[in-house]
Parts: C-alpha cells; sequence; structure tokens
C-alpha cells in the first residue's frame, strides 16, 4: 500500500533501488553509498560537523519526514536479510517495541514499515510480525523476544527502545547491560537487528538522565555494529522546522499519524542502505601495496568517530538523578 503523501518521491526511489538493488545483489551488494550518515560499520558519520542548513535533506523521503542524514541513521551491515534476498524468499521482520509495534489497524506502524519496505525493495515480499507490549521496557522485551525469536525465525529484529525505560525510570547502567545483551543474542542466533531511539519532546529537551537514555542506545549500537535510527534527533530536527512537536508527537508520548509514517520511512531508509554496505572482508581489509597482504582499516574503528553529538543528540552526560516528566 501507497503512502498518498509519498507517493512521488516513492516512485523515484523505487525506480533507483530497482536499479542499483539487482546490480547490488549480483556483486554482493557490494558497493556502499556516498550519501552522507553511511558507513561500513556502525560509525555514526561526518568527520565534520555541519549546520542542518548547510547540510542536505534526503530526498528519497516523504516531504513531511525529510532530515539530513546525519540525523537519522547509523549504518551497519545486514548479512541475514541480504542472504533472504539473494535466496529469493520473503523477508521476515519482527518489530518491538512500545505499543506503536503492537498490532492495530492498516494505520498502524508495523503496516506502514511493511509497505514502505516493499516499495523500497522492488519485487521482494516483506512480512512485518508486530509483537510489541504498551509500556514493555528493555530487560522485558528481551527475555520475550528468545520465544519470539523461535516462533517466528525472522531474518531481522526491528526494536523501538529507550522510551519505556525512561518513563520508568530504570537504572541506565541495567538498560545499557539488558539492551547490549539482547542485542548480542540475537547476532548470535545469526538474525540481524536495527535499533530505534527513543522519542524526542521538548519536556524532556534538556533532562540529563532522558538524554543519557539516547546516548545508551546509540553507544550499543555502535558497540554491537548494528544500525540504529535516530528518532530522537529526527523528531527534534522536524519539530524545530515546524516550530511544534505536535507536528510528530501526539499524547503521553505516542506518535501521531504523521510519526508513524515518518518512522517507518526512517526505518525503511536505514535498514535499504545498510543493505549496500561492503562485506566485511572487504571493508575491513586493505591491500598493502608494498606487501600485498591485507590490513585493517584503523580509522573504521576509531573510537573518536563515535561522538553523539555528531549524531544529534543533545544534552550533557548525566549530573543527577532522573526527574518525571
Amino acid at each position: 500500500m501507497a503512502f498518498p503523501q509519498a507517493a512521488a518521491d516513492a516512485q523515484g526511489a523505487r525506480r533507483r533501488l530497482a536499479l542499483i538493488l539487482p546490480l547490488g545483489l549480483s556483486l554482493g551488494l557490494g558497493c556502499a553509498p556516498s550519501a552522507r550518515g553511511e558507513t561500513a560499520g556502525a560509525q555514526p558519520v561526518p568527520s565534520a560537523p555541519l549546520s542542518s542548513a548547510a547540510e542536505a535533506l534526503d530526498q528519497s523521503l516523504s516531504p513531511e519526514c525529510r532530515v539530513p542524514g546525519s540525523k537519522l541513521y547509523t549504518l551497519a551491515r545486514l548479512k541475514a536479510v541480504k542472504a533472504a534476498l539473494k535466496e529469493k524468499r520473503p523477508v521476515r521482520v519482527l518489530s518491538i517495541g512500545s505499543s506503536s509495534a503492537g498490532l492495530g489497524a492498516s494505520a498502524s506502524y508495523p503496516v506502514k514499515l511493511e509497505n514502505a519496505l516493499e516499495q523500497a525493495l522492488p519485487d521482494v515480499q516483506v512480512n512485518v510480525e508486530a509483537r510489541g507490549l504498551p509500556g514493555e521496557v528493555a530487560s522485558g522485551a528481551g527475555e520475550r523476544l528468545r520465544s519470539m525469536v523461535a516462533e517466528i525465525e525472522p531474518d531481522l529484529v526491528v526494536w523501538q527502545v529507550g522510551t519505556n525505560d525512561a518513563l520508568a525510570r530504570v537504572d541506565i547502567e541495567a538498560f545499557g547491560e539488558a539492551l547490549e545483551d539482547t542485542v548480542r543474542w540475537v547476532k548470535s542466533h545469526d538474525i540481524d537487528i536495527v535499533l530505534i531511539d527513543p522519542v524526542f519532546t521538548e519536556s524532556l529537551a534538556q533532562d540529563a538522565y532522558y538524554t543519557q537514555m539516547v546516548r545508551t542506545v546509540q553507544d550499543v549500537a555502535r558497540r554491537e555494529a548494528v544500525p540504529l535510527v535516530h528518532r530522537y534527533a529526527a523528531m527534534r530536527y522536524l519539530s524545530t522546522r515546524n516550530g511544534t512537536e505536535a507536528h510528530m508527537l501526539g499524547r503521553h508520548f505516542r506518535l501521531n499519524d504523521l510519526g508513524l509514517r515518518c518512522m517507518a520511512e526512517h526505518a525503511t531508509r536505514a535498514i535499504t542502505l545498510s543493505l549496500l554496505q561492503p562485506d566485511a572482508a572487504k571493508a575491513d581489509q586493505k591491500t598493502d601495496p608494498k606487501t600485498g597482504s591485507g590490513k585493517t582499516d584503523s580509522a573504521q574503528t576509531d573510537s573518536t568517530k563515535t561522538d553523539p553529538a555528531r549524531t544529534g543528540t543533545p544534552g550533557p552526560a548525566p549530573q543527577s538523578g532522573p526527574r518525571q516528566p
């Protein structure tokens, strides 16, 4: 199903991917795009900070959802999804997280995500299974995920994470450990995972605890080299551009219809661009012209390039305990 607001842009994106994807698959999807915000690993992107005004918006998104790439995603390889595409079988996606990931009508986020992925991946069937629960925190989702994976056998898990933990005042260190343990467990079963960090709301923009929760999700994504949708930074950018967070956010931290559509588009963008990341051997090794031997590209593992500020997430490290939103 198409999004009327995004029809023209979606058609353009489909045409581009229709040209790129078959070629990429035949080459092992070895060509990496050069757009800002795209890396072979999970490194947050550009080497030099750019102002929002100077950085181009991602034109593949519908006009209401357009943000610069560095405020939208951090990319990493998706081996399981790529394998499903090569085998020409349906891609199974498990969506977990807040209630917006739960079962619903045709306007629900999982349906929007499924439609957006099928538009972006020509001739590919995508099946999104939604198992989100209202108010569920990371530790609970991690425990449930074991049985869900056994039942659904997904190629990809898309996880909205952090918002409920922040509202429940979960200890940040415990949250980070639970999230990292689950991400590692998913990866150990040869399943890809994409993280979506917390929603942005003006009421918590200066809350050190909340922004540290956002940074913790970013840190786990970086350490585990998994794609991340920078929902916080993207929503902040869109809220600033439109003058109010009501542009995307409804009551009680729930995204409105536009917010859900934008999140589906943003997640799809992170997934499809991650599929174009080079294979590990090609990305991590460079041939020494003198010896002919391979060597690791240290630039890709340079921790100095992982400053969360470059992803658009504001706020200092927490100096005090959480406060009630």
